[in-house]
């Protein structure tokens, strides 16, 4: 089964990650599919970006987020219905 999930990069105790899509069977860091964006969690508050569109094309396609994950998209796509609400006005 395919997971959008994050990969840590970053130095130690200084964390930083990557959302990717990955084989459920590879390791943390291991090999990956693809990176849809980054999150940075040290930042206050914390920030992160998706493309949203490849996530959804994963989405469609059955890949499904960890729970961290899943809150990160989450939080993006209330921020593009947000940002979509301000243009319109």
């Amino acid at each position: 089964m395919v997971r959008i999930r994050l990969r840590r990069t970053g130095a130690k105790k200084q964390a930083s990650y990557r959302i990717v899509v990955a084989d459920q069977r590879s390791p943390r860091d291991g090999k990956f599919i693809e990176i849809l964006g980054w999150y940075n969690p040290r930042t206050n508050p914390p920030s992160f970006e998706i493309n949203n569109e490849r996530a959804r094309y994963w989405l469609d396609q059955g890949a499904q987020p960890s729970e961290a994950v899943a809150r990160l998209l989450k939080k993006a796509e209330l921020a593009a219905t947000a940002e979509a609400a301000a243009e319109a006005a």
